[in-house]
């Protein structure tokens, strides 16, 4: 149980590091804290990483002026999952044109179809290879012209 509340705790603290305004920023909602680290942890030195529990507290932060490059969604996560975060987003005017990449154990196709037919940009099965996370990210971003070369 120490374990995980220090793996909180740091989480925590890595969302108030400074940010580098050269690097995209990521907006990752996924509740399990070793999920969030690896992802983190694999993209930290070419992202801003930003990490959030559930898809209430990410469109919070959306709203308070918070404006990701990319968001990582789990599809399931307490309070707002990330199917009806993928939607609240793309119904807003203002956040529609926000990439999302849907990180899920969820390896259906249904659910998969039910994403990418409610706006996803891409969908990873967990357990994942970081670096294939990591390529994912930067063709979405070069697709919608984020980021120019890898």
């Amino acid at each position: 149980m120490c374990c995980i509340s220090e793996l909180i705790e740091q989480l925590i603290i890595n969302n108030m590091n400074s940010v580098d305004p050269n690097l995209p920023k990521v907006l990752v909602v996924e509740d399990d804290p070793t999920i969030q680290l690896i992802v983190r942890r694999s993209i930290e030195k070419r992202f801003n990483v930003f990490t959030f529990t559930n898809g209430m507290d990410a469109l919070s932060y959306l709203h308070e002026g918070n404006l990701p490059d990319i968001i990582i969604a789990d599809l399931n996560t307490p309070e707002m999952g990330g199917l009806e975060l993928i939607e609240q987003l793309k119904s807003s005017g203002y956040f529609s044109a926000i990439p999302v990449l849907v990180l899920s154990g969820e390896e259906s196709t249904e659910s998969r179809i039910k994403c990418l037919d409610s706006g996803a940009d891409d969908y990873v099965v967990k357990p994942f290879n970081p670096r294939e996370l990591e390529a994912r990210m930067n063709a979405i971003l070069r697709r919608s012209g984020k980021i120019l070369f890898n």
